[in-house]
């Protein structure tokens, strides 16, 4: 039976991934053409439906929609009855009404993406919600190391910082141990979830996590809006302890690691501004990707497919 939604990525077995990864690759071969579009949704409309701010995810939804020559809606939360107080089914209903074939939703709320895809017709990607999921973050993630590592199996990722609170860690370390890699997490005690999977490696010594031998260090934004309290004695001392200082970026470049960072990067926290320039980081490449994963994304959950 064909699939409606995309909510998470713990509800996708190995052989749908695998189908969404291949399907990604001609859809970036044609970032290189003249022409950049398909007529693939032709005639189908896509809403954006962002309560929380966001640049890369919403614009690269947006482009990607667009090249597959859908028509494309901004919801202006702002200015919409939502600050009125209308509820999340009364909005759906009216968006409901217009239509549309695709419902892209970020929202601060775990589950909220759920809730709406259960009170639509229309297909409901979900764009981050809360605490609980990023599928598209993960599988832009897993087809960029991908391209590195064909057969990525046994491969070791390091995923740094901000656990507890992060969706895109959550998301990621799921879909890469269904693809056989192997991971593990660094960050302070107070960010590193004591519960979770067993087969995760946790540490908090940044020395200790490189004995591990990662191939692939994955650097995740401090989220300080998310966090209530202070988890941590202060940004210059996270950064000593877990960010990549010049210092060790010359330890990775000197053992041919891969970086990682699903941005916005926050510049003297997690990473030093030499980073950016390092020849094995893979930021930009992720950035790029998530267009055609969203392209691959759109395309398998079209109407009568």
């Amino acid at each position: 039976m064909p699939r409606k939604d995309l909510l998470d990525i713990a509800s996708l077995d190995r052989e749908e991934i695998e189908v969404l990864l291949d399907q990604a690759v001609p859809f970036k071969e044609l970032f290189t053409r003249s022409v950049k579009k398909v007529p693939a949704l032709k005639g189908k409309s896509v809403l954006m439906l962002f309560y929380e701010p966001s640049t890369r995810t919403h614009s690269s939804f947006e482009v990607a929609a667009k090249r597959l020559s859908a028509d494309v809606t901004n919801f202006d939360v702002a200015q919409s009855s939502i600050t009125k107080g209308e509820s999340v089914r009364e909005t759906v209903e009216t968006l409901q009404s217009m239509r549309t074939d695709y419902i892209i939703v970020r929202h601060k709320s775990s589950g909220l993406p759920g809730t709406i895809a259960r009170l639509t017709k229309a297909s409901v990607v979900n764009a981050g919600d809360g605490a609980h999921a990023h599928p598209t973050q993960a599988l832009l993630d897993a087809f960029t190391i991908k391209e590195k590592f064909p057969d990525p199996t046994g491969k070791k990722v390091l995923i740094v910082g901000d656990i507890l609170h992060s969706r895109v860690a959550r998301s990621t370390s799921t879909i890469l141990k269904k693809l056989g890699l192997q991971v593990s997490y660094l960050g302070p005690g107070s960010l590193v979830p004591r519960l979770g999977p067993e087969n995760i490696q946790r540490f908090t010594n940044y020395e200790e996590a490189m004995k591990w031998q990662p191939d692939v260090v994955y650097l995740l934004r401090v989220q300080m809006e998310r966090q209530d309290v202070q988890f941590f004695p202060s940004i210059r001392e996270y950064h000593k302890l877990y960010g990549v200082t010049d210092a060790r970026l010359e330890e990775i470049r000197q053992r041919g690691l891969y970086i990682m960072h699903p941005g916005p990067v926050n510049r003297g926290v997690e990473l030093c501004d030499a980073v950016l320039d390092y020849e094995r980081s893979l930021i930009n490449d992720q950035v790029e990707n998530g267009i055609a994963v969203r392209m691959s994304v759109l395309y398998h959950l079209r109407p009568n497919a």
